[in-house]
């Protein structure tokens, strides 16, 4: 699994020339670079600080260093002005986004006691524009936050960046475990792996259900009763489950653990049909446990092979919002309600209460019968998000906030939810259907947008809201 500690480069910088006619100003931009350093570290982020750059030349060795240290993001930290050329070497050699900080050492200036060593401290803003222009005519993608050193609300959006940064990292490095074969018919589904890595990077190991049957083969009857205990503990067990069928969810279970080590897999897609009962088809069908118990540890699983939708799972879940398996599946005009979920695994997270074990009898639309995990999304905020793609082969980033709202719910073993996006239900299902989002995508806690703009961004897709 991979580490989703970003590497963040910081370097911070200001006019040489003011050094010898100010010299109170440079101690005062230093001490305010190494604050920033502290708080990019406290986001559980590992910093490459290379110090503070007072020219050009210094400049481009600090950008020969974040070069060499593989950065996943670099802040760029505009204490007073400093000429373009200081960190064009930066944004042009690293290979990695950059962010530019401008953030004054408090609200606002003492107008009526500073002098211009003093002010110049607070003019970080003076260079923002010549950067911006710089970059753009260089075709350097220009991002920046302003703000003053101890204010949250800035320090909110450089946290949006840094775990941005993170989601970048984890795609970038990442293995996507892609087993079995297309639901049959599912156009949308369908992925061209060579679009996988060329948008997002990273590798789609391609699997054969065989490699699970023969780590599932091997599971020790020790091994099962500790997986049905451990579940019994997670889960709540309903008089429906079978216990053949739960013994048997419990050895698969321990088997996708194996699966998942031996590839070192950060998520996972599967789907095969099967036919009357052979092992193949109890594989597919003994899933739903050992995937929501990988969910729940960060591993997302997602039926029907939907590798972009369990990507999508990962983002989530890399921002810490869970990301759980969902499509429609129905409508409420009584309550505006949009009535989602889907059968198989989710995340057990974001369950509003301990989540249930029911045996089903069929899996509709599936080969096989089984386990089945259910429960009801906590209310509360919510943000869905989906991997769209257009006619021209380009990834999207699709997204929606809404509300998780009170309400009844059918109980047939699906993870289930009741969304308010605060208007017509109908109208919001068109237009998010018109999106380009496919038929799956991922739900998980807390309002993301924000987020998820910095994640489209640092990733260089579009981002896509239904609101």
């Amino acid at each position: 699994m991979t580490d989703r500690r970003p590497r963040i480069g910081l370097i911070a910088g200001g006019l040489g020339a003011y050094w010898p006619q100010f010299p109170d100003l440079l101690p005062t931009l230093q001490e305010s670079s190494r604050y920033v350093s502290e708080r990019i570290a406290g986001y559980d982020a590992e910093i490459v600080d290379v110090g503070f750059i007072s020219d050009a030349q210094e400049g481009a060795k600090a950008a020969e260093k974040l070069r060499e240290a593989g950065c996943d993001l670099i802040v760029g930290f505009l204490t007073t002005y400093l000429t373009a050329t200081m960190l064009m070497p930066v944004a042009q050699r690293s290979g990695a986004p950059v962010l530019l900080i401008n953030l004054q050492p408090t609200e606002s200036i003492d107008h009526a006691t500073f002098d211009t060593g003093q002010w110049l401290a607070y003019c970080g803003a003076c260079p923002l524009p010549e950067m911006a222009n710089a970059f753009t005519r260089a075709g350097v993608e220009f991002r920046s936050v302003s703000g003053y050193l101890r204010d949250e609300r800035a320090w909110a959006r450089i946290g949006a960046w840094i775990r941005a940064a993170s989601v970048r990292k984890v795609l970038r490095h990442g293995r996507h475990g892609l087993m079995g074969h297309l639901y049959p018919g599912m156009y949308d589904v369908s992925t061209d792996l060579a679009m996988v890595n060329a948008h997002f990077g990273g590798h789609v190991e391609v699997l054969e259900f065989d490699d699970l049957r023969v780590r599932v083969d091997a599971v020790t009857e020790s091994e099962v009763d500790a997986r049905v205990a451990e579940a019994r503990s997670v889960f709540e067990v309903t008089e429906s489950v079978d216990d053949e069928d739960f013994a048997w969810g419990a050895k698969v279970s321990v088997g996708l653990d194996r699966l998942v080590a031996d590839f070192d897999l950060d998520s996972l897609a599967y789907y095969h049909r099967g036919l009357n009962g052979e092992q193949h088809e109890r594989l597919g069908a003994g899933m739903i446990l050992g995937a929501s118990l990988l969910t729940a540890r960060g591993v997302p699983a997602a039926g029907e092979y939907e590798l972009r939708t369990s990507l999508a799972m990962l983002v989530m879940d890399v921002l810490g919002a869970g990301g759980s398996f969902t499509e429609f599946q129905a409508l409420d005009f009584t309550r505006g309600h949009v009535e989602m979920g889907h059968d198989g695994p989710a995340h057990l997270a974001i369950s509003a209460k301990k989540p249930l074990l029911r045996g089903l009898g069929v899996f509709h639309g599936k080969r096989g019968w089984g386990v089945s995990v259910e429960f009801d999304v906590a209310t509360g905020p919510v943000t869905l998000l989906g991997v769209g793609q257009t006619r021209d082969g380009r990834y999207t980033l699709v997204a929606a906030e809404g509300t998780v709202a009170d309400g009844p719910h059918m109980r047939i073993g699906n993870t289930t939810s009741r969304v308010d996006f605060g208007r017509d239900p109908g109208e919001w299902t068109d237009d998010w259907s018109a999106s380009g989002v496919g038929h799956h995508w991922a739900l998980g806690t807390g309002h993301r947008l924000a987020e998820l703009k910095a994640v489209a961004s640092l990733l260089g897709v579009e981002l896509i809201t239904v609101t």
